[in-house]
């Protein structure tokens, strides 16, 4: 058997045992979705308002950054490809890519995101937030808003400060991966927008206890 023949039953051998050696990339493992998911909270304003921190203000670090405005024609054509390749990027991953009005918005659900009371980003969600930067940072013409969600337990304050810290997290791991830097904004809405309210199941609270990437298109 040849060198080159053995270092490729050696490659085989590795992904089939899950492992990324030889410069294999490894998606992260299929999750499963809370029921009605996708129905849920698609008419909330925070989703169909203005950009974080506001238009005006992101608009000028997009211009600082030399990133071309979108020309408003260009936009339902735009987001279609965009929403698109999110779509085949994440497929089996366990979320969901939602169109609403002139946004696209990418719903993580809990299983995927943190532990409870922790902003410490799991690491099958570090896997998932790469396969979403590969498509997001070169469809570079959006604003990028991160958005972070608690369950209905706990204090207010408590909920809103991890609610921070978490879209914080996500902010600079998609940054890490590449996406411009000027593109990006977090909030954490704490327990301000549930999908379920009550809550009256454990898989309902890991609900509420997502993230959400908004990207929204920027049109000068």
């Amino acid at each position: 058997m040849t060198r080159r023949h053995s270092l490729f039953l050696s490659c085989v051998l590795a992904g089939a045992l899950g492992l990324t050696a030889c410069g294999f990339r490894q998606s992260p493992p299929p999750m499963a979705r809370p029921a009605a998911f996708i129905a849920l909270g698609v008419s909330a304003p925070y989703l169909s308002g203005d950009v974080i921190s506001g238009t005006r203000a992101r608009a000028a670090k997009m211009r600082s950054a030399k990133i071309t405005p979108l020309a408003p024609q260009a936009v339902p054509a735009y987001l279609g490809e965009l929403e698109g390749e999110l779509r085949r990027q994440t497929a089996g991953i366990g979320l969901d890519v939602l169109r609403i009005g002139n946004s696209i918005v990418i719903r993580i659900p809990a299983a995927l995101t943190f532990d409870t009371a922790s902003a410490s980003l799991k690491p099958q969600f570090s896997a998932t937030l790469l396969e979403i930067a590969r498509t997001v940072k070169s469809r570079n013409r959006t604003y990028v808003d991160v958005l972070a969600h608690s369950d209905l337990s706990g204090s207010d304050k408590a909920n809103q400060a991890l609610s921070d810290r978490r879209a914080a997290a996500v902010a600079a791991q998609l940054s890490s991966r590449g996406v411009a830097k000027a593109r990006i904004a977090s909030r954490g809405l704490g327990e301000t927008s549930p999908l379920y309210n009550p809550e009256t199941s454990e898989t309902e609270k890991a609900a509420n206890r997502r993230v959400e990437i908004r990207l929204v298109p920027y049109t000068g």
